[in-house]
Order: C-alpha cells, then structure tokens, then sequence
C-alpha cells in the first residue's frame, strides 16, 4: 500500500481558515498569528501541492478551482478531527459515580432525592443499577453500594446507613374486607407478602413475642414488588417509611396496625481500594440526608 505524505497541519489549519474567511488578516485573528505568517503557510502548501490555491484581489483572496476542490476535503477532514478529539477529551472530563443498590431503595427513595444531589454536585453524572442480591462491591463494578441487611452477611469495608422501623402496610380496600386488625395476630389468618422463604416476616412476628413457623409459597425477592402487590391489594407487605412515605402520605397504603421493629438495616458498602472524590461528595450527602429523616 502506497504511503501518503501529509502536508505540515498548520499549514493547513491556515489554508483552510483563509479560504472559510476570505481573508488572511481574518485567518490571522482566528489562528493568533501574523498576517504574513498566513501568507508562508499558504505559499509553502502551495508549493508542497505545486498548484495556485487562491487569486489575490485587492477585497482580499479568492478560491482557484483546484483550492475549492481542495478546501472541501480539507475541511470537512479538520471537522472530523476536531469532532474526534472534543469527543474523547468530553469523556475523560466527565465524572462518573456508578451507584449499585437494592430495587426498593434504589426506586422508591433514592430516585426521588437524586435531582438533591446533583443540584449541589452538577458536574456528576450517576449510573445506578437497582440489584436485588449482591453481597460486595468491587472497583470494576461499581463506586457504592447501598444494600439492606446484617453487616456479616456482606464483604469488604461497609457502614451502616439507617435502621428503619419496620411495620405492615396493606391497601385500604384490603383493611376493609379483612379488618380490622385489633392484634399482631390476627396478621396470621392474612396472606402475607413474602421477600423470601418466610424469615422476614417470622423474625419481625417474634420481635412482637409472637412465635410462627411460617413458609412462603411466593417469594418475590424484591421490596418494590411486594409494595406493588400490597398496592395491588393482595396481602400485607412488612417494609419502612424510606419506601412508603408517598403512598402513606396519600392514603393509598395504611397501617393496620401500629406495631414496628428495627430488624436489619441500610449498608453502605464500599470498594476495598477506597473511594473516588465522587463518591465521597455522594456518601456524605447520603448520610447527612438519612440523619435528617425520622425513620
């Protein structure tokens, strides 16, 4: 394959603003140069290309047939160039937080309070991904995780965010074809909306002195799911005020009764090697907004 000698580029870059301009004294401005140093650049390129790029007229300079030929494919090259390299440095520019974090939290708490967050940080761009079942973060794949649970059932460096009250929800509709619930007990005779094989709700019925055995012939993994079913008026969802502020608020969710535990907990989890300048901003708005919340 034949090798193709390039012409100098700033003898180019100044061909190519001259003949956009019209004018060398114009090209001069632009490229901060002198007059006459746009006046050798084209000479030389002329040379170099042993043709006449432009007619010199008093108004200033005119594009020869062989110079307009020449000057759409050398500009339309410099554009690409310039496209090219505004492209990668706008990349490495940007900062990225890279958020790993349970569904319920990630959907029903965080993406309402994000737009907090980058309104005092606005140079921060997050990626969050909402995963139901990791148990560490590493650099390659995240910059924070927000998980919910025990600490021992995590790895890597970790703090704990927020212990939540943990109580019953159901729809109105619901409470009014069961209800009402005048004990914990009576939740028994209730389909109960299960995240896992039963634990969840066994646990939180024993921190009320009520000893079950129960078994979950649904389990749907997630807090946001059992929330939308409860919504849906299928059962009683057991979750905490981060989740269910709104729907609280509104009226599309109640208590049927007033009975709450703190149980588990809200992790943050961090990579091994430290955190990134973003994430530090990030995890000291998040706890200063969770210590603000009466949860």
């Amino acid at each position: 394959m034949a090798v193709h000698r390039l012409p100098p580029l700033n003898a180019v870059r100044a061909f190519e603003s001259a003949a956009r301009l019209g004018s060398y004294v114009a090209a001069a401005q632009e490229l901060h140069v002198t007059q006459p140093a746009i006046g050798r650049h084209v000479k030389a390129l002329e040379e170099r290309l042993q043709t006449q790029l432009f007619q010199r007229t008093p108004r200033g300079v005119v594009l020869t047939e062989d110079g307009w030929r020449y000057f759409e494919q050398v500009s339309a090259a410099l554009t690409q160039i310039a496209e090219a390299t505004y492209e990668l440095t706008s990349r490495a520019q940007q900062r990225w937080l890279r958020l790993l974090v349970v569904p319920g939290f990630a959907g029903r708490w965080l993406r309402h309070h994000l737009a907090e967050f980058r309104a005092l940080h606005p140079g921060i761009r997050i990626a969050l991904e909402p995963n139901p079942s990791f148990r560490e973060v590493t650099a390659e794949r995240a910059d924070l995780g927000i998980a919910f649970g025990e600490g021992e059932e995590f790895s890597g460096p970790r703090e704990v965010l927020v212990q939540p009250q943990i109580f019953p929800v159901c729809s109105p509709a619901f409470l009014l074809e069961h209800g009402p619930l005048t004990r914990v007990e009576d939740l028994l005779r209730l389909p109960l909306l299960h995240e896992d094989d039963g634990y969840w709700w066994g646990a939180w019925l024993q921190s009320q002195g009520l000893r079950a055995r129960l078994s979950s012939e649904m389990s749907y993994v997630s807090a946001d799911q059992v929330i939308d079913l409860a919504l849906a008026g299928a059962g009683v969802a057991l979750t905490n005020g981060l989740l269910v502020e709104e729907e609280l608020a509104s009226g599309r969710l109640v208590r049927p009764l007033a009975n709450q535990a703190v149980l588990e907990g809200y992790l943050l989890l961090s990579p091994a090697g430290g955190l990134k300048p973003e994430a530090k901003l990030f995890r000291q708005w998040l706890f200063a907004k969770l210590a603000s919340l009466q949860v």
